[in-house]
């Protein structure tokens, strides 16, 4: 392998000549050969939007040759293109505060910026530190590029699917608006509802997680840019942070700021925690409308089969024409990793020791992780489950029917101890509910009539 010489304030290292990356990166690869969990592209990305916005702010204050910062914004609008990817290698589990990863980036868009120059016949020339991280500190570009990525994957990749699983829901919720059907509390008969009903609550989970996890993103628009190492700011202008921010803002079309108070920003981070709080409870409700899905389609002949789901696949190596609900499978299994996620980010969280917190790079490769987990998985989700979920007529009514909790309705009219007895009879001899309550001598076959409509009990009158 052809390698060429690199120099970093630690010497000379050898660097693969058709990589564009320099020393840091180089020694961060042979020092941190930890597992197989890269950085994540929407890092790497988030670091481009920061690297241009900030060349342009320092040639706007005159601190950076206008040469120079077009070549850094040319540089870096190549990783928003995808044409380097394969050039930021280096692993999750390097130094905690993200500092080889922003020197990994300064090295290539360097080296990239460079070559642009020399095409020009430019004779000025770019250095990762002195340039491409004027004005920053790895300890508030790493934080600020976590608060860009979640946002950016959050608004491009799992809002737009939340959206449109809440239109199916809706649609089913309507369509299914009249079929009266039993309800089930702690997985035994109750009371009747309607199957548009049942996926109302399913619809609101899906409108509540959109709720939360935008209120969340709220709290990720401030942006630790401009405090540089510890949150004084050092060597950067008294506004840089602000200009950046306002940069950012415009570029992106979302609301950043910079941090009211970048000792928070650079040590804490409270913010992540109570976002990805929103993404736990976006999958502990979505794994219960998994649940619900796969359950209510159980069966389909011995169990509840109310519902029917699609054929996506064989379901089985060796019972033929099984059908299994293996999106809700996939899709609980998400939900489980995301809440180990969360347990991961709140104790990683807790660690800003002193003017700094060292576990910056889990924390947002799991928050990214849960991100793409969730749309991917509830795109999955909606496109082969939800939109072909369909209602098993015959046997919801054969269940309704059948339930002995329809005696709740006799409750006004004979009084709880009385149909419960009616409906103790029925368990034990084998009855229908009217057969034990005529038995009974409580009420006539006319009065049954007249009190027992599971329509009614869905729909309940009220003042």
């Amino acid at each position: 392998m052809k390698t060429r010489v690199e120099r970093d304030t630690l010497g000379e290292v050898h660097v693969p000549a058709d990589r564009l990356w320099g020393a840091q990166t180089e020694r961060s690869l042979t020092n941190f050969a930890i597992g197989e969990e890269k950085m994540p592209q929407e890092v790497i990305r988030a670091y481009a939007h920061i690297k241009k916005a900030a060349a342009f702010v320092n040639q706007q204050n005159g601190d950076m040759a206008k040469e120079k910062a077009d070549a850094i914004i040319a540089a870096a609008e190549r990783v928003l293109r995808g044409e380097l990817a394969d050039h930021f290698p280096l692993a999750v589990w390097q130094t905690g505060s993200g500092t080889q990863t922003n020197m990994n980036v300064n090295e290539v868009l360097a080296r990239v910026a460079n070559e642009l120059l020399e095409k020009q016949g430019s004779a000025e020339k770019v250095h990762p530190n002195d340039d491409l991280n004027h004005s920053q500190s790895s300890n508030d570009t790493f934080p600020t590029a976590m608060h860009i990525a979640a946002a950016l994957a959050t608004t491009e990749q799992l809002l737009p699917v939340l959206q449109e699983c809440r239109q199916t829901l809706a649609q089913k919720a309507e369509t299914f608006w009249e079929i009266v059907k039993m309800g089930r509390t702690h997985m035994q008969d109750a009371t009747p509802l309607t199957l548009g009903q049942e996926i109302s609550g399913w619809l609101r989970m899906a409108e509540k997680s959109e709720e939360l996890i935008e209120e969340g993103l709220k709290h990720l628009y401030p942006l630790a840019i401009g405090g540089t190492a510890v949150g004084t700011g050092i060597n950067a202008r008294r506004r840089f942070g602000q200009q950046v921010a306002a940069k950012l803002a415009e570029e992106l079309a979302l609301p950043f700021t910079a941090s009211p108070n970048y000792f928070h920003a650079l040590t804490s981070h409270d913010e992540l925690v109570y976002f990805h709080g929103a993404l736990k409870a976006t999958a502990a409700d979505f794994f219960k409308i998994a649940n619900d899905v796969r359950l209510l389609a159980s069966g389909p002949r011995s169990g509840i089969g109310e519902i029917t789901i699609p054929a996506n696949e064989p379901g089985s190596s060796i019972m033929p024409g099984k059908v299994n609900p293996t999106q809700s499978e996939a899709l609980t299994m998400v939900a489980a990793q995301v809440f180990g996620n969360d347990a991961t980010i709140g104790f990683a969280a807790s660690q800003g020791h002193f003017q700094l917190n060292v576990f910056k790079p889990v924390i947002i490769y799991n928050t990214l992780q849960s991100i793409r987990l969730l749309a991917d998985a509830i795109k999955s989700f909606h496109d082969r489950t939800l939109l072909g979920l369909e209602a098993n007529e015959p046997v919801i009514k054969e269940h309704l029917h059948n339930s002995l909790m329809l005696v709740t309705a006799l409750n006004p009219h004979i009084g709880y101890e009385r149909a419960a007895e009616i409906a103790k009879l029925a368990f034990k001899e084998g009855l229908t509910l009217k057969e034990a309550a005529i038995r009974s001598g409580h009420l006539t076959e006319e009065q049954f009539d007249q009190f027992i409509d599971p329509k009614a009990m869905a729909f309940p009158k009220k003042e």
